[in-house]
């Protein structure tokens, strides 16, 4: 089957040939950061037939990450055609296509030829670091902050107290689009630019020029509280275009993870870790960094989530492996418990900075702490520490700033399949982990969705009868009081790597 058909067929999913209808599936893909993978599912969520296909991450500068979105749109193309046909089914039994992305990487490109003027800008990309750090600087932001500090005393409404709180980072798309805009003159000058997401681009090459939203959460100017976009932020960033930006992958994993209510807690440990609550009927304003989402849109019920982020969670690991201190990354567990701790070794996963609640662009990735007796063993285990470290800085802070009662914790991600990983994270929270059968849970919940809005399946409660648990990892001992680690063994180890992740801060900000 050739691109176009492919295209073409894709757009006549669900017409069934012959006059008799056939067993129906749901196709789902998911454009993750490090590959494309695609799933067919059948009625009771089982995976039917499976593609997937790495995406080739380019590092053209120091800060700037990038991808190549005709690679993209390609490999769209091929995991498609090859899940269909790993299923050994045809097209038109396809009911529904779910589409889950990554938020914050965008392009932009020619409305006329669809020629993209840039490559895909990665949501690791630090280019407007600077920028970001004078626009959070300026006396402008300072004035909105003082002005709906004083508008929240006066009316208490949690949305100015929101506003008074707002700084922008790199991992939004505006201040990266800006930057764009700024370098690439061309994509503005004969008012030809189209703007957006990963989805977007998608759907622009499917349909032809079709363009939807779904991913305004990750500009930074969406008001997620009147949701739609905020007069303010947009008259303030002065975007000369018009902004056009399916399901982002992280609320996708949050569905498929059937973490319906409010205080179900979901992890993802893929390229970077993103942690969220369900925070119910209304989104939650921080003073940390936690940023407040749209889970999900159904009838007029909308559901908020609460987000806290570490860039580079996989990315570290499979930066340790291309300097072959392992060979299979299966492997790390066993490396990590054959030591019976790090050596005093601490190292700092901040290869695209620091996140919540720390928001530190300009920390740097590093070792700590080496001695002549280190082994590699004493390395791999202080990365898998520093995991699980980040785990928990970012479940301290939703534990303490949302003050919801956490119900269960499901965890996702391939980094999920790491037991040390996932003991050391129960260890440290005090609290059951859950891990999923299918570790894949942004492409099952574009999936759930799309087979919700088809009438495939019929309601929640049934995706949840769907659900398989694959393993559970219950906190080892019992707490002492006062202490959120079981029987204190790792605080004086969280203590030294705190320590170090203070001393990499800044790092790039010093002349």
């Amino acid at each position: 089957m050739t691109e176009k058909e492919t295209v073409s067929e894709l757009t006549q999913m669900g017409s069934h040939k012959n006059g008799f209808r056939k067993e129906g599936f749901i196709l789902s893909v998911d454009i993750g950061t490090t590959s494309i993978r695609c799933h067919v599912y059948d009625k009771v969520a089982s995976i039917r037939g499976s593609c997937t296909t790495k995406v080739e991450i380019l590092y053209p500068q120091v800060g700037y990450v990038e991808m190549n979105p005709d690679a993209i749109w390609n490999g769209f193309i091929r995991v498609v055609k090859g899940a269909v046909q790993d299923a050994g089914i045809q097209m038109h039994q396809i009911e529904a296509l779910g589409i889950s992305t990554q938020r914050g990487t965008f392009t932009t490109w020619d409305r006329k030829t669809g020629v993209p003027f840039h490559n895909l800008i990665s949501w690791q990309d630090q280019r407007a670091a600077e920028l970001v750090k004078a626009w959070n600087r300026s006396c402008t932001l300072k004035v909105i902050h003082g002005v709906m500090k004083l508008v929240y005393f006066l009316s208490r409404q949690k949305r100015c107290l929101a506003a008074s709180l707002i700084v922008f980072s790199t991992q939004h798309v505006t201040m990266r689009l800006i930057w764009v805009l700024t370098h690439y003159k061309q994509a503005v000058s004969e008012g030809n630019c189209f703007f957006g997401t990963i989805d977007t681009w998608l759907l622009f090459k499917l349909t032809k020029g079709f363009i939807s939203t779904f991913n305004d959460l990750s500009t930074g100017i969406f008001d997620s509280y009147q949701m739609c976009w905020s007069q303010l932020l947009c008259s303030m960033v002065s975007l000369p275009l018009s902004i056009f930006p399916k399901m982002a992958d992280q609320q996708a994993a949050m569905f498929g993870e059937c973490c319906f209510n409010p205080g179900d807690v979901k992890i993802t440990m893929g390229t970077g870790t993103f942690m969220d609550i369900n925070t119910g009927c209304k989104p939650h304003t921080s003073v940390a960094g936690l940023y407040p989402l749209v889970g999900w849109k159904i009838g007029s019920e909308v559901v908020y989530l609460a987000e806290g982020n570490a860039a580079d969670t996989g990315t570290a690991i499979n930066w340790a492996q291309k300097l072959e201190l392992f060979t299979d990354v299966q492997d790390t567990s066993a490396m990590a418990y054959s030591v019976p701790d790090s050596d005093g070794v601490c190292f700092v996963p901040s290869f695209s900075g620091l996140q919540a609640p720390l928001n530190d662009p300009k920390a740097c990735a590093s070792f700590m702490g080496l001695k002549p007796t280190t082994t590699k063993c004493h390395l791999v285990r202080a990365i898998l520490e520093s995991v699980s470290f980040r785990n928990m800085q970012l479940y301290d802070t939703m534990h303490r700033e949302t003050n919801i009662p956490i119900t269960k914790i499901r965890v996702d991600g391939g980094v999920s399949a790491n037991n040390f990983v996932m003991q050391l994270t129960a260890d440290l929270f005090g609290r059951k982990l859950s891990r999923m059968q299918h570790h894949e849970m942004s492409c099952l919940g574009a999936a759930f969705v799309a087979g919700l809005g088809v009438g495939f399946w019929r309601s929640r409660e049934e995706l949840k009868k769907l659900h398989s648990t694959d393993d559970v990892f219950v906190p080892r001992g019992s707490p002492k009081a006062g202490a959120r680690i079981p029987n204190g063994e790792y605080i004086p180890v969280f203590q030294s790597w705190e320590r170090a992740l203070r001393r990499s801060m800044n790092w790039y900000g010093k002349t």
